[in-house]
Formats: structure tokens, C-alpha cells, sequence
């Protein structure tokens, strides 16, 4: 459901236990999953937060758009960002603010 201004929705899901954490969240607009169109994660840390985890699990159940946003340097394997259960539900994986911003931007006239 596009919001009034007919952009849409985004919920942001991640951890939220410090201030760092909750400043990070808070660059983006929140809605509940059920109303949005897109979900970004944000997949900083050696492991997915669990509840970050489960509401892109639900958002990906649901068919929305998932976007994990990735700008942690540390690595649990060579190969691997993150999870790799996580990763192939994504329909994208970002390493920055910009590549986000690039990313919605695209997204915008695809679903139309």
C-alpha cells in the first residue's frame, strides 16, 4: 500500500538494544510489515539478530520486496555476508546509505 504521498511504505527491521543501534533504524521511515511494500534489514554483525531474522522471514512469507542493508566489514566466513538462508531470501543485499538510496529509487518505477 503506497503511503498518501504515493511513495512507498518501508519497514525497517533490526536490533534495536543501544543507542547506535536505534539511531541507525531511525534514518529510515518504520511502518508495520503488513502494511508495507518493502523491508529493509539492517544485517550488521557477525550473525543476524534473531528478531530481524524472523520479520524478514514473515515479510518473505508475505511477498514483500527484501533489501538487507550490510556495511559491517567483520565476516563469518570468506565466502559468505551473512547467512546464507537470509541472503538468498533477499531480492538485494546493499553495502551503504547510497546503494540504498540507488535501490529504492529503482525499485520505485518496477513496480508499477
Amino acid at each position: 500500500m503506497p503511503s498518501a504521498a504515493g511513495s512507498p511504505l518501508v519497514y525497517v527491521a533490526g536490533p534495536l538494544f543501544d543507542d547506535g543501534e536505534r539511531w541507525w533504524i531511525e534514518r529510515v521511515e518504520q511502518t508495520g510489515i503488513d502494511r508495507c511494500e518493502i523491508v529493509v534489514a539492517s544485517l550488521n554483525g557477525l550473525t543476524t539478530d534473531d528478531g530481524t531474522a524472523w520479520e524478514l522471514g514473515y515479510a518473505y512469507a508475505t511477498g514483500k520486496h527484501l533489501i538487507g542493508l550490510n556495511t559491517d566489514w567483520r565476516r563469518r566466513f570468506n565466502d559468505e555476508v551473512v547467512n546464507l538462508m537470509i541472503e538468498c531470501s533477499l531480492h538485494e543485499l546493499v553495502h551503504s546509505l547510497d546503494e540504498l538510496t540507488s535501490s529504492l529509487t529503482a525499485w520505485g518505477p518496477l513496480r508499477t
